[in-house]
This record gives structure tokens, sequence and C-alpha cells, in this order.
């Protein structure tokens, strides 16, 4: 059996991808924790503050933001309009399975005073890709993903607006390698490999989608690209990045609604609402890495100081093991399987030295 080990000051798992840790046991998530309470966040608003000060006043909008119509992207855009006091362009990707609330707060967010657009890719495509995503890679709405990084860009070439803005760098905030720690800028290269896994091309190949079907799930040409000069960035390098605020403020400002029972998968209820493929990406995650939703909010809790270590475990322990079986029909519907091929799909990526059959996947390990 492969050795899974937990951080001793969170609870990151030593099977996260990319994730490091120090000679204490201390995952590089907690690390960058207590880097930034040192950080002169003064001078990385002034590095935000220059960057739009480059954008053009006179056009519409200086920059994009990509929101779903959650806390973080609703957030952002509340900062950049209001506080610094520029135009963003909101940005969203329809998502496959919505949720009504989803759907809800997204309308809500454009009515608090966003100008907003909403890409719906050909469906079809998107479908599969999606399902080459959970049968290829272990990942239900790949196609998705891949759209919410294309899409963007194609947006910005459209109308020629050189600065997108997204959320997190995941990398650095919840244990992954450090590369852009002191780096806001970034590339497509950047989300090819971090973000979508060096895969795209694969899945594109074999999903042989025609031209006008693909144009949303691609990138412009490099030289297009360049002629732009896009500028990629996430809003966690200039702000000492706090999920929680986030919600606080996109509760209050932009019509954030929570939903009125705990999210599947975990102890909080208001985060990734807008999908229902989430939680099977959740639960495949649970069955190839030995971690799912509660470990990764139960992280953040501790590091912001909400939590102790004692209780993120414990919480992991009721909540982290989700078997999001009320949606299993939805989900062979949508993919066009049975349920007997469904499950043999689930089976496939399982971990098996992590994970032992039962009637179900149960743990070998327990997280201590």
């Amino acid at each position: 059996m492969n050795k899974i080990f937990w951080c001793t000051k969170c609870v990151v798992a030593s099977t996260r991808p990319r994730v490091s840790f120090d000679k204490n046991g201390v995952c590089t998530a907690c690390q960058w924790a207590e880097k930034k309470k040192k950080l002169n966040w003064d001078h990385r608003e002034k590095l935000l503050n220059k960057l739009l000060s480059e954008q053009d006043s006179s056009k519409p909008f200086q920059c994009i933001t990509a929101v779903s119509g959650g806390k973080d992207g609703s957030y952002i855009s509340y900062m950049l309009k209001n506080k610094k006091k520029v135009n963003p362009l909101a940005v969203t990707i329809r998502p496959p399975l919505e949720q009504d609330i989803g759907k809800e707060n997204l309308i809500n967010f454009a009515r608090s005073g966003f100008q907003h657009i909403h890409v719906t890719p050909d469906e079809e495509a998107m479908r599969k890709l999606n399902k080459l995503g959970f049968t290829e890679l272990g990942h239900p709405y790949y196609g998705w993903l891949l759209s919410i990084h294309t899409a963007v860009i194609r947006v910005a070439m459209e109308f020629k607006i050189p600065l997108i803005f997204y959320s997190e760098d995941g990398e650095v905030e919840y244990g992954g390698d450090l590369i852009k720690i002191n780096d806001g800028i970034y590339g497509v290269d950047y989300q090819k490999t971090h973000y979508l896994e060096g895969s795209h091309k694969k899945i594109l190949d074999m999903a042989n989608l025609s031209k006008n079907e693909s144009y949303w799930f691609t990138y412009p040409t490099d030289q297009e690209l360049k002629q732009l000069n896009i500028k990629i960035t996430h809003w966690s390098f200039y702000e000492n990045w706090d999920p929680y605020r986030n919600y606080e403020y996109a509760k209050k400002y932009c019509g954030l609604q929570e939903k009125e029972t705990l999210n599947t998968g975990t102890y909080t209820n208001f985060g990734q609402t807008d999908q229902k493929l989430y939680f099977l990406h959740i639960y495949l995650m649970y069955l190839k890495f030995g971690f799912a939703r509660t470990t990764m909010d139960a992280g953040i809790d501790v590091r912001r100081g909400a939590l102790s270590r004692e209780q993120a475990v414990k919480l992991v322990q009721i909540y982290d093991d989700v078997y999001p079986e009320e949606y299993f029909e939805e989900y062979c519907d949508y993919y066009k399987m049975s349920i007997q091929e469904f499950k043999n799909t689930i089976d496939k990526w399982v971990n098996k030295d992590l994970f032992e059959k039962k009637n179900r996947w149960v743990p070998k390990f327990k997280i201590k």
C-alpha cells in the first residue's frame, strides 16, 4: 500500500498532486499561509493598481472577470467595480446539469450592477467532452473546465480586453507547486499544465469536433494571443485570499444565496452550487487520492484560524466519504451510459492501494 499521510498543521493529504512537505511534515499550503503573514501586501496592491492603470479607460471595459454567480467571482467583480473603479465584463460559461440555486445566484449577481455575458457552448460537444473526461481522465466535467479557460479567452479576444481575472491560484493557496508564488501574471501554458492536466489536446482529438463545435473549447492561436498581449492573473496574488470573506461580501452586495441544506460531501452550504457533476468529481477525487471536498474546506478553515486541526479531522471523518448515489441516474442519462457502464468507469479510477471493495469502495486508511 502506498503510504498516505497528512499535514501536521492542517489536513492536506500527501496524495494531492504536486504537494510537498517540509521536514516537520507541514504542507506547502500551510507554509504559504505563514509566509502571507509577513508579505508586503501594500506592494502587491501597487502592482494591481499599476496593472489596472495600464488598461484603456476610454473603452467600455478594462478587464474580464470569470464568474459563476458564486462567492469568489462575485467578490472580485465587486472589488474591481466599487473599490478600484474600473469596469469589469463578467463572463460565465454555462455548466452542465445546472442547479437551480446556481442559476438564481447568477441572476442575482448580474442584477446587482454588473454587465455580463453568458456563453453556452454546443451542448452535445460539451457532453461528449465531459464524457471523455470521465472515461479517459476520471474528470467528469472536463469539457466545462476546458471552456472556463478557452471560452473566457475567446470573449477577451472578441472584445479586445487584454486583462483577465480568475479567483485564486489553487496550486499556491491549497497545496501544490509554488512556481507562481512571486509572479502574478501567467499565460495559457500554465493553464494547460496545471489546470487542464496537460490533456486538453488528447481529449479534443478524441472528440473529433467540427470547427464550429470546437470554437469555445479551443485556444486562439499563439499569434492571436500575442497580438492582443493577453494577461491572465489571479486576484489571490494581490490580496490575502479568504473564501469566507468573499462569501460575506457576495451575500451582502451581490445577492448570493446559500443552500438550505449542506452541500454534498462537506459541512458548508455556500460553495460550488452551480452544477451537479461537481459531486461526482469530488467522489472520484476521493477514490483516486483519498481526500475530497471536506479535506479542502477544513484545510482552508484551519489556515484561517476558524478550526483546530482536531476539529478538521473529525469533520473529514464525517463528511469526506461522499457517495452521491442520488445523482447516479441523472449522470447516466447525461452521459448516455447504463448504470453498469457508469459504475465500471468509476471502478476504473479507484486507487486500490487506498481502497477496497465491499458493498462499495471503502478506505483502507484513517486520517489521523
